[in-house]
């Protein structure tokens, strides 16, 4: 590598963060509006603004703010609709814990795990609502047109995104043991692609461009973009830093869920082995021993589970910088589209 070339990454490396502070900022301020303190305070609108306050890197919003930019379009343009992205991501998250059966969101508690499930399902319903209402709000700086385009846009990634979560809770369901990759990729697409980079890109092409043009192209740099991004986070879900990730590490393996490494490893063990891990995820969450969880990261590390989801991950990635190259040719330099491209990269090295 040239030392210019080295010079670039540094710099890409140091944008990602700064404009994830400077997006997310704007973005939390913003939010601010929603999460106002209102009644009934103790069993709904406290706990409404319990998991936005908590943290997080802010990029799905920050991705909206950026792409509407690199479009041509002032950030205020795109905010409504990063808020409303990011109320319904941890709408999204509520609910996901009390399926998953998870202890521990962003560092505490789940929600379910403080204040009960019936609470939280609850809660889960009104942040929904309440990005339903910022997506509404969009008018008022779009337009009522532009703002119905951007609505159904995000009609369509909510249900692709419970359609996705319907898939993976069935594979748990009926303890599905014959997944192939191509399954959880298709998985990953509905569950994680639509919403964490499909739906951001797409509706800031629409406030920058303001125009549907090339809109299904999005489809394919999100789906590489964000299938990487899942992958590495299922895998520092195994291997991360746990002062740094916020959710419990090996949770995944405690919930049972079809992770790239344990599709691989029921395909490569020997029948004996599963047996035993059919045995295993067959078991509610409450019965699995962290022996049977220490015995299954360990035939993931055995059988090359992890290299293996890493080696699709950089792939993923490869593939997204090179549908982006396409996708950004004709748009002028700027910060926002050397953040977008940079991102990529950034997924499979966060911690």
């Amino acid at each position: 590598m040239s030392v210019a070339e080295r010079m670039t990454t540094v710099a890409d490396a140091q944008l990602v963060p700064a404009m994830l502070e400077e997006y997310g900022d704007l973005t939390r301020v913003a939010l601010c509006a929603y999460l106002r303190p209102r009644e009934p305070h103790r069993h709904l609108y406290n706990l409404v603004a319990d998991y936005p306050r908590r943290g997080g890197r802010m990029l799905r919003p920050s991705l909206c703010i950026a792409t509407a930019r690199a479009f041509g379009a002032a950030p205020e343009d795109a905010v409504c609709s990063a808020v409303a992205l990011e109320l319904l991501h941890n709408a999204f998250l509520v609910h996901d814990d009390i399926e998953d059966e998870s202890h521990e969101r962003r560092g505490r508690p789940t929600l379910h795990a403080l204040h009960g499930v019936p609470v939280a399902i609850n809660v889960g319903d009104a942040l929904t609502l309440l990005g339903l209402r910022a997506l509404i709000d969009n008018r008022r700086r779009l337009g009522a047109r532009l703002a119905m385009q951007v609505m159904e846009e995000a009609e369509r990634m909510a249900r692709e995104t419970v359609e996705g979560q319907a898939i993976e809770l069935g594979w748990r369901r009926d303890n599905a043991l014959h997944i192939s990759d191509a399954d959880y990729l298709n998985m990953v697409l509905k569950k994680t692609c639509w919403y964490t980079t499909i739906f951001p890109t797409r509706a800031g092409v629409l406030i920058g461009a303001r125009s549907r043009r090339d809109l299904d192209r999005f489809v394919r740099f999100g789906f590489f973009l964000g299938a990487a991004f899942q992958i590495q986070d299922d895998l520092l879900n195994l291997e991360g830093d746990a002062r740094r990730y916020g959710k419990e590490l090996s949770g995944d393996i405690w919930e049972g869920k079809r992770t790239l490494m344990l599709i691989y490893l029921l395909r490569a063990a020997t029948d004996l082995e599963r047996s035993r891990l059919s045995a295993f995820l067959a078991q509610p969450r409450q019965t699995r021993t962290l022996a049977d969880v220490q015995w299954v990261h360990a035939s993931m590390d055995r059988y090359g589970s992890v290299e293996h989801a890493r080696q699709v991950a950089h792939a993923l990635a490869g593939a997204a910088l090179h549908e982006y190259a396409g996708l950004s040719a004709g748009l002028r330099d700027s910060r926002d589209k050397r953040f977008i491209e940079a991102l990529v990269r950034w997924v499979l090295e966060r911690t």
